[in-house]
């Protein structure tokens, strides 16, 4: 019988205090739970391991133990995407790791997904380096939204981000997301309600993830990811599925870095007359020219100064 891989192996879910590792490509979860000096490596954090994250463990021998392990170490990540909860606490959570691509799932209504979301996300992937692509679902909903959804486009489109529109009701746009997810480990993250469930289920079937509806009262989705997942896709690749987000607070980042994380004020920032620039004031500006002749859009740099605020707001 073939040795199984106990070195370099993925985290495919996360539930607690637990944490079922596999050799991918090989499908063999094992649970397994953290020796306590790696517990309190990461105190900033309420997970020291995420989903994705590569390590190594030992099996467990004797009555009952077998199937399950001690994770041993962590090996140091490509990327990752972490938020800090808009709550009282303030804690910061690992959402994924090693991650080829992020799915940045986005819904104009039904329920609608506030665009300050969306662009704290974007530019969290841009400053731990994970691809970012829009996806613009219940597509198939949006006939009384034409207008809004080509705004919505030429803005995140013109800032350097694909934008992607898909129905899983309507099998829109399922195909061309498959093969951007063909041989990669996805991540497949939004707000509640916005059909990453039913996404999922569409590029895989056989997956049968269970989906929840949107709440008439106050149009917003139930959570029906409970855990975070990875999930083998029967096309080839890996999708990690996420409970819904209500918010997505940044880790702390100067004033000077911020813009840093926006594509669009990145490609003309080396012009502006003093450095470092907040672009909110100073004069001989570029982003704020670049503003003004239509080149950065008002929206994002909207969310732009909210996000400079909010870190003041907290330090």
């Amino acid at each position: 019988m073939e040795k199984v891989r106990t070195e370099n192996v993925t985290v495919v879910k996360h539930t607690g205090s637990h944490y079922w590792v596999s050799p991918l490509p090989l499908w063999k979860p094992v649970c397994c739970v953290i020796r306590g000096k790696i517990r309190t490596k990461e105190l900033y954090t309420t997970n020291p391991i995420a989903v994705g994250d590569l390590v190594d463990y030992q099996p467990q021998t004797g009555e009952n133990a077998e199937g399950y392990g001690v994770i041993t170490k962590i090996h140091p990540r490509k990327n990752y995407i972490i938020r800090k909860s808009v709550n009282l606490s303030r804690q910061a959570h690992i959402i994924a790791a090693n991650i080829d691509t992020a799915f940045l799932v986005f819904t104009l209504a039904f329920p609608e997904t506030m665009t300050a979301f969306a662009d704290r996300f974007l530019v969290t992937c841009e400053a731990y380096r994970v691809p970012a692509v829009i996806i613009l679902n219940k597509i198939d909903l949006m006939g009384s939204y034409r207008e809004e959804t080509e705004i919505f486009k030429e803005i995140y489109r013109g800032a350097g981000y694909p934008v992607i529109e898909t129905s899983a009701i309507t099998g829109e746009g399922i195909e061309g997301l498959r093969e951007l997810c063909r041989g990669k480990l996805s991540l497949i993250s939004g707000i509640s309600g916005t059909g990453k469930s039913s996404l999922i289920n569409s590029l895989d079937p056989s997956l049968n993830l269970r989906t929840g509806d949107i709440s008439d009262y106050h149009l917003q989705g139930k959570h029906t990811t409970t855990f975070y997942e990875i999930h083998p896709v029967k096309s080839g690749g890996y999708i990690i599925d996420t409970p819904g987000i209500r918010g997505f607070g940044l880790i702390e980042m100067a004033d000077q870095e911020l813009s840093h994380y926006f594509p669009e004020m990145l490609r003309v920032l080396d012009g502006c007359r003093f450095s470092p620039c907040t672009h909110t004031h100073e004069p001989g500006c570029a982003v704020k020219e670049a503003l003004d002749r239509g080149e950065i859009s008002p929206e994002r740099y909207s969310s732009y100064l909210g996000m400079l605020q909010e870190e003041t707001k907290y330090r």
